[in-house]
């Protein structure tokens, strides 16, 4: 392995000393790391024989220092993130032909995961809850929502969930590691139940608060979720948006453990903590009511921000 080779892109956030570098004809990446890239490697070599659209490993080995490292193959410059952010053009509508190269994509996963079910081993179900939702985390930074309904709510997910099949999962999956030729960064990889990695990719836009970026419209959302039942219609014989609105919980769980509490005195953090938990109240709400969660109702950061400035509590 020549290093010379290589072009350094960036370090790796799932590893503090690890990197990502590009070949020089931009055929290739390699990611260094340590043990938990070495776990994501067999994984990734045994779904890619399962023929899930990722990344073929082709050289796997130690570097001089001692790190792991392995190489794969290119799946394209641009992450459907990436192509998002460079379509905008005075709107934050995300492009459609980003929303159904997505649409192609997830269909394309759907497809593979369904090809290849796990059978489920007693409490595999409420450990992906917990492992999905970071609940412990989430409990403990936030003990006031650690309650009788909560956990209600919880529980009518998972038996909601109770007939859906697990699958070898990414447990991350969103636009920034979806390329055009398949999906990268599988280090938190898992069971799932089928449809949790790709129904929620465009509704968990509405996560991040629109205060930059782009969104994605009603039409679109419909749009893609019709391409992902089509696909799951065709190979299970059910259409996978029925889980959404469970899998959404479980998400605005996720994004709350993302944002840690703060103290008051650091404002900017403090009220993005306050907003994941007023989405979390929210979507729980939703869920209470109807079984799905309509992220298209959820205000955005600012507005949030502003009404609560305003000592109008949402």
């Amino acid at each position: 392995m020549n290093e010379n080779d290589w072009r350094f892109v960036k370090r790796r956030t799932a590893a503090a000393d690890g990197a990502v570098y590009v070949s020089g004809d931009g055929t290739r990446y390699r990611r260094t790391g340590g043990a938990e890239l070495r776990t994501e490697a067999e994984f990734q070599r045994r779904i890619a024989e399962l023929d899930y659209p990722v990344p073929h490993v082709l050289e796997e080995g130690v570097t001089g220092d001692g790190h792991y490292y392995v190489v794969e193959e290119s799946l394209g410059e641009q992450t459907l993130h990436d192509r998002a952010m460079a379509s905008l053009d005075g709107v934050r509508a995300l492009h459609d032909d980003v929303v159904d190269t997505a649409g192609q994509v997830g269909a394309r996963l759907l497809r593979a995961q369904t090809a290849h079910l796990v059978a489920p081993e007693p409490g595999a179900l409420r450990q992906w809850l917990d492992s999905a939702g970071f609940t412990q985390n989430v409990f403990q930074e936030n003990p006031d929502l650690d309650n009788t309904r909560t956990h209600a709510a919880l529980d009518h997910a998972l038996d909601s969930l109770g007939t859906v099949p697990l699958v070898g999962g990414h447990l991350d999956y969103g636009l920034p590691n979806v390329l055009a030729g398949g999906v990268i960064d599988w280090q938190h990889h898992g069971l799932v139940p089928l449809g949790y990695d790709v129904l929620p990719a465009l509704e968990i836009i509405a996560f991040k608060g629109g205060s930059k970026g782009y969104t994605a419209g009603p039409a679109q959302r419909h749009r893609y979720l019709a391409v992902l039942d089509e696909a799951s219609l065709n190979t299970t014989g059910q259409p996978v948006s029925q889980n959404l609105g469970a899998y959404l919980l479980v998400k605005a769980l996720f994004f709350l453990a993302l944002m840690r509490p703060a103290h008051p005195s650091r404002a900017d953090k403090h009220m993005k903590w306050q907003y994941r938990r007023h989405l979390f109240t929210k979507g729980l709400e939703q869920y209470e009511r109807t079984r799905t969660v309509d992220t298209a109702l959820f205000p955005g950061l600012h507005e949030f921000a502003t009404r609560h400035s305003a000592g109008h509590h949402p």
